[in-house]
């Protein structure tokens, strides 16, 4: 199930600047989500071949102009719909599964090594967190992901390792609400 994980490459180094910047915030009517970043956002629309059949694979992401200052290299709120009971959020075992395929599925894009995952519920939802580190552990990749109803959401930043730990990845990844 190597599906509905986009993730973007680091090869620079990065910097203390999204804490300087003015936060913008944006919102998806059709993805049902309003977040903050530092920055607009630009969209892209994959279709993507998983087991259930072929998918729709939105990406919303902001990648500041100048990366050898910025915090995070990217932010970015990705969202796939699956059919109608291809994600049951009452079935523990298949959402498990689910995650562990998509955990596994990111690391591998990546050639990296998972630093840790945990589960962890978003607005009543399941969902995970976890950290993959890569570039040979100079480079890291956070992400917040659920599932609600059956659309998969995911939210991630990227950031050189000396950067982890800024505060603008938890902003970002705070800010994400749900739309009713």
């Amino acid at each position: 199930m190597r599906h509905c994980l986009f993730i973007f490459l680091l090869t620079v180094a990065a910097g203390p600047l999204a804490a300087q910047q003015k936060w913008k915030d944006f919102q998806s009517f059709e993805g049902h989500f309003r977040v903050s970043a530092p920055g607009e956002f630009r969209e892209k629309t994959d279709s993507i071949e998983t087991p259930v059949g072929k998918l729709a694979y939105h990406v919303f992401f902001y990648q500041p102009e100048v990366k050898d200052s910025a915090d995070n290299l990217i932010y970015m709120v990705s969202y796939c719909d699956y059919p109608p009971f291809a994600l049951d959020a009452d079935s523990t075992e298949l959402l498990n599964e689910f995650f562990d395929v998509t955990i596994e599925a990111a690391v591998e894009s990546v050639n990296g090594e998972l630093a840790y995952s945990s589960e962890r519920s978003f607005f009543s939802y399941p969902g995970r967190i976890w950290r993959i580190d890569y570039l040979n552990g100079q480079a890291v990749i956070k992400t917040r992901a659920l599932v609600a109803g059956n659309r998969y959401y995911a939210l991630q930043t990227a950031t050189v390792k000396g950067r982890s730990l800024n505060t603008a990845s938890d902003r970002f990844m705070d800010s994400f609400r749900l739309l009713e």
